[in-house]
């Protein structure tokens, strides 16, 4: 017996050093390092500001703190502080706005006012006259030009008694 219980515990020794073996090599195993993550993706850049221009030109006889003009109106006392209200969209360094005020058909010039702006987004510049003894009665215009191009134009009349 003393054989057969021999031959087994060699068996035994045998078989658990064949399974512990793999086990100590595969713990000895350097442990693996992950792959190095791909490289963020730089952010977009972001886009270009549009490139300024005038959107519109609107004329009464009041402007809001927002330098709007509150009730646009075509047609003004004759006593009327006669105001423009430009409306500009985009971006630039520096803009020269002028508002040149002319009177009748022969576009005699009543008035020219310049204004240097900076615009970075949508904005309202104002522009203005007055006359405290009154406009004749007649039509007048308002011809915005930017850095000297014309780019609106607006008219309006003063037959309206004070």
């Amino acid at each position: 017996m003393k054989g057969i219980s021999m031959k087994r515990t060699r068996l035994t020794v045998l078989g658990v050093a064949c399974l512990a073996v793999p086990i100590a090599l595969s713990a000895c195993k350097r442990a693996e390092t992950p792959p190095p993550a791909p490289p963020a993706a730089a952010p977009a850049p972001a886009p270009a500001p549009a490139p300024f221009r005038v959107s519109g030109v609107d004329v009464g006889n009041a402007i809001g703190a927002d330098k709007r003009v509150t009730a646009p109106s075509a047609t003004l006392a004759a006593g009327d502080t006669i105001y423009a209200s430009v409306a500009s969209t985009g971006a630039a360094s520096s803009v020269k706005l002028t508002a040149r005020w002319t009177y009748g058909d022969e576009g005699q010039v009543v008035s020219e006012e310049n204004q240097t702006i900076a615009p970075t987004g949508p904005a309202y510049s104002e522009f203005h006259i007055s006359k405290p003894d009154g406009w004749p009665a007649g039509t007048y215009k308002v011809e915005i030009l930017a850095d000297g191009a014309p780019v609106a134009s607006k008219n309006c009349r003063s037959d309206i008694p004070e």
